[in-house]
Order: structure tokens, then C-alpha cells, then sequence
């Protein structure tokens, strides 16, 4: 015996309950089928989908509210859930080419090595180092013979800020703009020496042009 029933969209609408309702059993006719058995073969229990919120657009990776940008029913996209990020040069993933000597030291005591073997430098006009902190401090002191070629108040406070002494900025900054005024760059010279005695570490020495 076959059970032939056709339905129409707005006999299905108005059986279909609601979504903010508990789900409840339902009962499905298939149509077009033939069994064999009585028409009490044709009816099969499921349980209605709820209609998915309607995800218009995505944007960005860092969520603000999860729960809420899903749950609540004012909000139709994830926009509202999510912020935009922004890679325009502003914000970088990996360090990549932003290398920098360690020297075996922590920011805070690198920074205050730098500034001493700057200090020492421009005090004595030559030293012996390792080649690694001769090549780390190198752009130091070139920044620092650039500084007092400028000659402004402005470049003095920082030198200041950055050299030990006193006497030596002051000094450097008279002296500066007669010997390098027509130097552009390259204000030291570093000279390879032998290896130190005892940890065989490469030695140098750095110097002022």
C-alpha cells in the first residue's frame, strides 16, 4: 500500500515550531515513497533544526565577546564580536630583520655597557675590546659625533642623557664640528688584534678616525 501525501510550504511553516521554543517531536510524512507495510511505516520521528543566526561577515582574529557576539539576537555578524587588525606596517607577526647584538646581557646592562664603552671611547680616543661590543657600540658613537656636529641645546641634552660624563660632552661638542665637519659617517676604525689570553675570545681595536 502506498502513502502518497502532499504538503504545502505554509502547512509545513505553520507545524514547524518555533525556535525560542524547547525542541519537541515532530512527525514527518515522506511523500512519493511505497512500503509495503500499513501507513504507520511512513511516519518518522525527528526533531526540528533551529534556523543558524545569519553570519554575514568576518572580520579580524581577536574576539571581544564570544559568547555574547553568538547568543545574543541583536547582533548579526561577527563584526560587532571581533576587532579589526590592522597590519599596515603597524603591527608585525615575527621580528624578522630586527637582529640585534645580545653581548650575553639583559636590555638594562647591554644599554649601560654600550654607554660606558661609548664614554671610554670619546674620553681616550682608542680601546681594546671584543670585536662583538666593538661592532655593537660603532653606531653609538657615530650617533653621538652626529649629535654634536648639530650643536642645538636639544642635541646637547640628549648627549647628555646618553654619556657619562659631563666634561666629555661639552668637550665634544666644541672639538666636533672643526675635525669632522666635512666627514659624512664613518667616524671610527676598527683594527683586528690577537685573541684574548684565557677564553680565546676575538679582540679589537676600536678607535676615532
Amino acid at each position: 500500500m502506498a502513502c502518497a501525501c502532499t504538503w504545502s510550504m505554509l502547512s509545513l511553516r505553520s507545524a514547524l515550531p518555533s525556535v525560542h521554543t524547547p525542541p519537541t517531536l515532530s512527525i514527518h510524512l515522506s511523500a512519493g515513497l511505497a512500503f509495503p507495510s500499513s501507513s504507520s511505516s511512513c511516519l518518522r520521528p525527528s526533531r526540528p533544526k533551529p534556523n543558524p543566526m545569519p553570519l554575514h561577515s568576518f572580520v579580524g582574529l581577536a574576539p571581544l565577546h564570544s559568547l555574547l557576539s553568538i547568543t545574543s539576537q541583536d547582533l548579526t555578524s561577527y563584526e560587532h564580536g571581533f576587532t579589526i587588525i590592522d597590519n599596515g606596517g603597524r603591527f608585525f607577526a615575527m621580528r624578522h630583520g630586527k637582529r640585534v647584538p645580545k653581548l650575553n646581557r639583559p636590555p638594562d646592562q647591554r644599554r649601560a655597557l654600550l654607554r660606558g664603552l661609548t664614554t671610554q671611547l670619546l674620553k681616550h680616543g682608542r680601546i681594546k675590546t671584543t670585536r662583538a661590543r666593538a661592532s655593537a657600540m660603532r653606531k653609538y658613537v657615530d650617533k653621538m659625533i652626529t649629535l654634536a656636529k648639530d650643536g642645538t641645546l636639544h642635541k646637547r641634552r640628549q648627549a647628555l642623557g646618553f654619556i657619562y660624563e659631563k666634561q666629555i660632552v661639552h668637550a665634544l661638542f666644541a672639538e666636533v664640528p672643526e675635525r669632522y665637519g666635512e666627514r659624512n659617517g664613518g667616524y671610527t676604525r676598527i683594527i683586528r688584534t690577537l685573541p684574548r689570553r684565557g677564553d680565546n675570545a676575538p679582540m679589537a681595536y676600536i678607535e676615532l678616525v
